[in-house]
């Protein structure tokens, strides 16, 4: 299962915003078969495993154990119902790391198997597997787009100084803002307040990392004229979430400013959250948003700087 899960990561860029998704074929210990589901509309991690099995080892399907991290599809959309792929192929055993939230699966694509006479276990590895597609999953059982928030604040608490123009505070490296901009490029949507738009005039594309840029949001009461192009406004969270998951936009990345994160905090809108702690001192500002203790955090290096990674269960 953990090679399931190493082969579904691989699809990271261009899966969504269906699931990332990895399954191996094995027979008697040996990696017959394996693969993973590379972009949306196209074969899914099952289909490419079992087209991956050499024509010598096909008759080995009939003994063989597939694994894969999410139970198979048990519908027609893009593509085929993967449940019944595996039937036809005569695959005796299955192994699930977890169920398909999505509500044409849902056990479906298990009960498909099952009834099949296939021996299917499921929930191997399944806290991992869950990880693993976390926006998916929380777009799918919150119906909200999975949220993340985004901040870098100094040695003494605060994320920029007051001002009405002009730079601001540089608080990041420039090794730390391609972690900033690779989270951009896992986001489908990105969002900063009316006062960030006003003061840095932000581009919030992909400079430092690969990807396809998100979609740009300001939260706030936006005139016409001060949106750029490219730009979409709206003035209510909750408006704005229920918009983007009805467009199927599964994940909101939010880069302030303190107001806006605050205000996310606040309402418990949020699920993940990256905040770089930067060794300047700047005495005086805008104080950082603050996330309680109390929610689960660990502490981690990146590119040789201390970011606090909280997670809202």
């Amino acid at each position: 299962m953990h090679r399931c899960i190493e082969l579904a990561q691989c699809g990271r860029a261009h899966a969504a915003p269906n699931p990332m998704v990895g399954a191996v074929i094995v027979h008697q210990d040996r990696i017959i078969g394996e693969g993973y589901h590379i972009r949306c509309g196209e074969a899914h991690a099952e289909v490419n495993a079992i087209n991956s099995v050499s024509p010598a080892d096909r008759p080995l399907l009939r003994d063989s154990t597939l694994y894969v991290s999410l139970e198979p599809c048990a519908h027609f959309g893009r593509t085929p119902p993967c449940a019944r792929l595996i039937v036809r192929t005569g695959i005796p055993r299955v192994v699930v790391g977890c169920i398909d939230p999505f509500a044409k699966v849902q056990g479906r694509g298990i009960s498909i198997m099952r009834e099949a006479g296939i021996d299917v276990t499921v929930g191997v590895c399944e806290q991992e597997c869950l990880e693993l597609n976390r926006r998916f999953i929380t777009f799918q059982t919150k119906g909200r787009p999975y949220v993340t928030l985004k901040w870098a604040e100094s040695s003494d608490g605060y994320i920029d100084r007051l001002r009405d123009g002009g730079r601001p505070a540089l608080l990041s490296t420039p090794r730390t803002l391609m972690h900033v901009h690779q989270l951009r490029a896992e986001h489908t949507a990105i969002l900063v307040g009316h006062r960030t738009l006003q003061v840095d005039h932000p581009q919030l594309n992909i400079r430092h990392w690969v990807g396809s840029n998100p979609v740009k949001i300001v939260l706030g009461h936006v005139s016409e004229g001060e949106l750029p192009p490219g730009f979409e406004a709206y003035a209510d969270i909750r408006t704005l979430l229920q918009e983007l998951h009805s467009r199927g936009l599964q994940s909101l990345l939010v880069e302030g400013g303190s107001l806006t994160l605050q205000s996310f905090i606040d309402k418990e809108l949020w699920d993940e959250a990256w905040v770089e702690h930067a060794q300047t001192r700047l005495e005086a500002g805008v104080p950082a948003p603050l996330i309680a203790e109390s929610k689960h955090h660990t502490d981690v290096m990146l590119y040789d700087v201390r970011h606090t990674h909280y997670f809202n269960f």
